[in-house]
């Protein structure tokens, strides 16, 4: 009767290794560290399987004597066994200087232009064979791409992803006001008075909008500023800032980088801080690679804060 190759269980593979290398039951049996009397319940199951008794006592009467069937089977189990202790290897172990694998990071705009200056490099220099792709979320959609593996971390506000996702922080930053270096206003502390008359360029992410949380931050104490520039894009910001007369309020992080075309200033009014955190799904808890991709994100994050 013929049987599947599943039938053939690795603790069977073991047992028959053992018995090869041993010729004795009980060293055997001892090799595994399993009973005697558990390795002669997988040793009869082999016999089923494989439709032969493999194993005879020994004419010494001591130990026992493998069949021809058993012997020709030797050398391709020596391969068997080798090449699933180095797939076990694999599965649990990550080099990232030999690592051709791809990460795929979603991040809106400004987490990415924050963060990937510092990640990339750190990442390039570690594992030189990595791929990383910055993805713009679709948050409807951000628990399930995690699960799936489409993704494999999400960078956002601590309250923008679904509650069954594993959660840290990555930084809490001030917001500062930037304006470009040779301002006519001058590098004085800038006034509330000044704040509200100069023009200004916001970060609208759905595009088009002139009011934000500054804006309503200003309506708390009955004031109002002339935002005249409304951009989707963070990284575009500090360009469009040094060549004209706007201010713009965002992150000192993203903003610090660009303090060779620009002043930063303490907004004159109290504002709420930038936070962002990463998120995983929990099945990537244990996987080396993603936990070695978990420790260069907080790396980073930890470089200039």
């Amino acid at each position: 009767m013929a049987h599947r190759v599943g039938d053939l269980e690795i603790n069977l593979l073991l047992a028959l290794d053992a018995l090869l290398r041993e010729e004795n039951v009980t060293h055997a049996a001892a090799r595994l560290n399993i009973t005697q009397s558990a390795l002669s319940g997988r040793l009869n199951k082999l016999r089923q399987i494989l439709n032969d008794p493999l194993f005879l006592p020994a004419s010494t009467g001591r130990g026992v004597t493998a069949t021809p069937h058993a012997l020709a089977m030797k050398p391709e189990l020596e391969q068997l066994l080798e090449r699933l202790k180095q797939f076990a290897q694999k599965a649990h172990l990550f080099d990232p200087a030999s690592s051709d694998r791809t990460f795929r990071i979603a991040a809106s705009d400004n987490p990415a232009a924050i963060l990937a200056p510092d990640l990339l490099p750190l990442i390039h220099d570690r594992a030189p064979g990595l791929r990383i792709a910055f993805i713009f979320p679709d948050r409807s959609r951000i628990g399930e791409l995690l699960e799936h593996g489409d993704l494999d971390l999400y960078i956002g506000a601590p309250d923008d992803a679904p509650q069954d996702l594993i959660g840290r922080s990555l930084f809490d930053d001030e917001l500062v006001t930037a304006q470009r270096i040779g301002h006519p206003r001058g590098t004085g502390p800038l006034s509330l008075d000044e704040f509200c008359s100069l023009d200004h360029l916001l970060i609208s992410s759905d595009g088009g909008m002139f009011s934000g949380i500054i804006d309503g931050a200003l309506a708390e104490h009955g004031r109002s500023r002339r935002v005249t520039v409304s951009v989707q894009s963070y990284a575009l910001a500090p360009l469009l800032v040094a060549t004209t007369d706007c201010l713009c309020t965002l992150p000192r992080r993203l903003l610090q980088r660009f303090t060779h075309s620009l002043d930063l200033f303490e907004p004159p009014l109290a504002l709420g801080r930038f936070a962002l955190k990463y998120f995983w799904h929990p099945k990537m808890a244990a996987d080396p690679a993603h936990g070695w991709l978990r420790s260069m994100v907080a790396e980073a994050a930890l470089d200039k804060a």
